[in-house]
């Protein structure tokens, strides 16, 4: 809510606004729903389609870290789960790791 305050008021003050959104439950709360209808004159919303991965690319993400971090996998207790999703954030900041899941490769466009 403080974030389409913030976008309405002081970023585009007067103008037209389009805002694509997921359909995360906070998303469309009474309270956020309330907050855009504020400013629904100048402010249209898109809805995405929920759990769409060619819409919305961190679903591609949360989908590559379950792969790699806990698909088909039994753990002892919730210490060696947390355990295996932290080494497998860690590859994903080691850009040499042929794990590292990057997004570039799906926006190219190929010409």
């Amino acid at each position: 809510m403080a974030f389409v305050e913030y976008l309405m008021t002081v970023c585009y003050p007067t103008q037209k606004v389009i805002l694509v959104t997921d359909n995360a439950s906070y998303h469309k709360s009474k309270a956020s729903l309330a907050a855009l209808s504020l400013f629904e004159e100048r402010l249209t919303v898109i809805w995405l389609p929920p759990y769409n991965p060619f819409l919305n690319p961190i679903e591609r993400f949360w989908r590559h870290l379950k792969d790699l971090a806990c698909a088909n996998k039994l753990f002892a207790d919730l210490k060696a789960l947390t355990a295996s999703v932290r080494s497998a954030l860690i590859q994903q900041n080691d850009y040499g790791n042929p794990d590292r899941f990057a997004f570039l490769k799906y926006f190219q466009v190929n010409a």
